[in-house]
């Protein structure tokens, strides 16, 4: 090999050295890449390991080294656990009660029972009462309203006169407000699947089709179209808005046996405390479209890129998430534990800083303050961090991906300290959007985009309900019986936070 080498000319002699260089160079990049993806991957293992074996207490794996339990137990041990049992039950009826014990509501109504000693009571005078206290209910109570209208004719039979049916929610047919907003509330509140009211329903004896009861809901949901189009339009005009995207599975597909996949879009006004929902059968950009075309204000997102296009517009200032920046964070401290609690112990005292000001009940202008006082130095100081320790962290690596998330939005992490009034993170639209989860639990998809679409009107509804404390089945019952005679222009007054008011006054 020497040798061959020494007859070759000086310039050939210099293209060899050069292609042995350039596999060198790439045997290294090879090296390197692999190294890069081992330390990726490892990361990725002890991430999946602590999200299976962390403390999270929902989680549950069997033990598959468990036994079987026996199907009979022995006659021993009956005996033993009967006199335990006993011994149990005495001991709990001569317990006293829990001092500390709830205090009944006031607005119940009260049923009293007067309990006198038994015996000859004659030679004896009163000179007290004990009064107990128990909390009762009974199961939904299925009654008929009937309404009788009395037909009255003039005695020369001129004319003939009636008394008109107040406004029904649904022409000639059998359910009441009440009854329709039991069946929605438990659909779409309570999470109980159509079939499962019908059950409810045979339990007392009243026999309801499916398909009926599929009806009712779809009948009482138009109802809340008109509703539903103005909170539509108040939220277009809002100043600053959450979004959010969660999917929901729709039975209309173009597949055979198969489901398709839409999304609800969530709007959330935090200043007002209103959340819109708005079905799509894309998450693609296009179905921010209706609601985002013309915005103009704050607009807070997490990071999906859809929303980018929105960002950049000149009317819109955008804000990000720091509870999703935290979480990119929270999934390297397997990978890089040092720098990571760095990261998140700062990330923690902005938090704290917020709290403060909740706790203190500040207002908009004084939570700018502190905010710029505390949480300004706190920002500054991660994100000079982050631009010294990017630069000699793998791009690939979980910390390397936290620190590439946060890098990148920075401005828009940042722009809370604007005002006052913004939110650190997009943690209220996130939890707006939880019963949309619950409820794929069950029910599992819509019938169509249509029927995707109608539920969407009520978990708005429902959501701003939970948002003003307010009872989600009367206002539903009012609305129902209220929203075909209401003036139009005095629509705004069905919407849940200003029922509440009214139930105050």
């Amino acid at each position: 090999m020497e040798k061959a080498l020494e007859n070759l000319s000086k310039e050939d002699l210099l293209k060899v050295i050069s292609s042995r260089d350039e596999k060198i160079k790439s045997l290294s990049q090879d090296t390197s890449k692999k190294d890069e993806e081992i330390d990726y991957l490892k990361s990725q293992l002890a991430m999946y390991k602590r999200m299976q074996f962390g403390q999270k207490r929902e989680r549950f794996e069997s033990d598959p080294a468990q036994t079987m339990l026996p199907f009979e137990a022995e006659p021993a041990k009956v005996v033993q656990q009967q006199e335990e049992i006993k011994e149990k039950i005495e001991y709990i009826r001569k317990r006293p009660n829990h001092k500390g014990r709830a205090k009944l509501p006031a607005h119940l109504p009260v049923e009293e029972i007067e309990i006198h000693p038994e015996g000859d009571l004659s030679q004896m005078v009163c000179i007290g009462k004990e009064i107990t206290e128990e909390l009762e209910c009974e199961p939904a109570k299925f009654y008929i309203k009937r309404y009788i209208r009395y037909k009255y004719a003039a005695k020369d039979k001129s004319a003939v006169a009636i008394a008109e049916l107040p406004e029904r929610v649904i022409d000639k047919g059998i359910p009441g407000a009440s009854l329709l907003a039991m069946i929605l509330t438990a659909k779409y509140m309570d999470h109980l699947p159509l079939y499962r009211q019908k059950q409810i329903f045979a339990r007392e004896n009243i026999q309801i089709a499916s398909s009926t009861i599929e009806g009712w809901t779809k009948q009482a949901l138009e109802k809340l179209e008109p509703l539903y189009e103005k909170l539509v339009f108040d939220t277009k005009v809002q100043g600053y808005l959450q979004v959010d995207e969660t999917p929901i599975k729709v039975l209309d597909s173009d597949k055979k046996g198969a489901t398709h996949q839409g999304y609800y879009w969530v709007y959330h006004a935090p200043l007002e405390r209103t959340v819109l929902f708005d079905y799509s059968p894309t998450r693609g950009g296009i179905a921010a479209v209706p609601m985002l075309g013309n915005f103009k204000g704050y607009l807070q997102t997490d990071g999906y890129a859809v929303y980018d296009k929105y960002a950049k517009k000149k009317e819109v200032t955008h804000l990000a998430c720091w509870a999703h920046a935290r979480r990119e964070f929270e999934k390297a401290l397997d990978n890089d534990k040092e720098r990571t609690e760095k990261a998140l112990l700062m990330i923690q005292k902005l938090y704290a800083i917020e709290r403060k000001a909740k706790q203190e009940n500040l207002s908009a202008e004084q939570t700018k303050e502190l905010r710029l006082t505390e949480s300004l130095p706190v920002i500054n100081e991660l994100g000079k961090w982050i631009f010294e320790e990017i630069k000699s962290t793998l791009p690939k690596s979980q910390i390397g991906k936290a620190m590439a998330y946060a890098y990148a939005r920075w401005d828009a992490l940042s722009a809370y300290l604007y005002d006052g009034r913004l939110l650190i993170d997009n943690n209220l639209v996130e939890n707006a959007i939880r019963p949309v989860a619950l409820g794929r639990k069950n029910y599992l998809f819509a019938g169509s985009h249509e029927a995707a679409q109608r539920a969407a009107m009520i978990y708005s509804f429902f959501a701003i309900c939970k948002k003003h404390e307010v009872n989600p089945f009367q206002w539903l019952k009012h609305t129902l019986e209220n929203i075909m005679s209401i003036n139009h222009k005095n629509l705004k007054e069905l919407y849940p936070q200003n029922f509440k008011k009214s139930a105050d006054l």
